[in-house]
């Protein structure tokens, strides 16, 4: 008399309850950590514009200076200002140059730095 034969066993596949909490929680840091980045970004781009703009424009140091301000007045730009530019004089043309840092609190004494600098085309 033959045994039945039975189907073999396979293996479990997939994600356990903490592997899915695990991804659960690193996703939700990354939208997190994303969603606080992406204002500093977007202040950074308009930054770079004013300082080429100002740079076309302007002739003086204070001139270029105001005219950074009047841009970052428009672009809602708050980490830096017209007197915290660098302003120099390149084969006949006017570069204008910045350098600044933003900061994100993550958790406790924890930081996440960015830090920016740039120049005029």
């Amino acid at each position: 008399m033959a045994l039945p034969r039975t189907a073999p066993r396979s293996r479990q596949r997939g994600l356990s309850f903490i592997g899915v909490v695990f991804i659960g929680v690193l996703a939700v840091a990354v939208f997190a950590i994303g969603g606080q980045s992406l204002p500093i970004y977007t202040e950074y781009f308009a930054i770079k514009k004013a300082a080429n703009k100002a740079a076309q424009e302007g002739s003086t140091v204070p001139e270029i200076r105001a005219s950074f301000d009047r841009a970052a007045a428009i672009d809602d730009i708050k980490s830096i200002s017209g007197k915290d530019l660098e302003v120099t004089k390149q084969n006949d043309r006017i570069v204008v140059s910045y350098s600044y840092e933003r900061e994100i609190h993550l958790a406790g004494p924890a930081l996440l730095v960015y830090r920016f600098q740039g120049s005029s085309n």
